[in-house]
């Protein structure tokens, strides 16, 4: 019984969504743009510089160096 009510409540909602009118189409006016081409130059200055590079043991050296730093609140303190 339980069956035959659940597929009749189906169907009944399947006809009513069936049944509902669909909105109204908008049609959008199209706009008709021109390309413009434009060519910008940009010059690149080119520099021979050599400078000396560090060579670090580890990848993040400076970095963790500097993230260890300690201040006075994290010393220890005799009891």
């Amino acid at each position: 019984m339980k069956a035959i009510i659940t597929l009749i409540f189906v169907l009944f909602i399947g006809v009513a969504a069936q049944a509902q009118n669909g909105a109204a189409e908008v049609k959008v006016e199209t706009v008709a743009m021109s390309v413009v081409t434009a060519t910008v130059k940009q010059e690149v200055a080119v520099k021979n510089e050599n400078s000396v590079a560090r060579l670090y043991m580890f990848k993040n050296s400076k970095i963790t160096k500097e993230l260890s730093f300690s201040t006075k609140l994290n010393k220890a303190k005799l009891a």
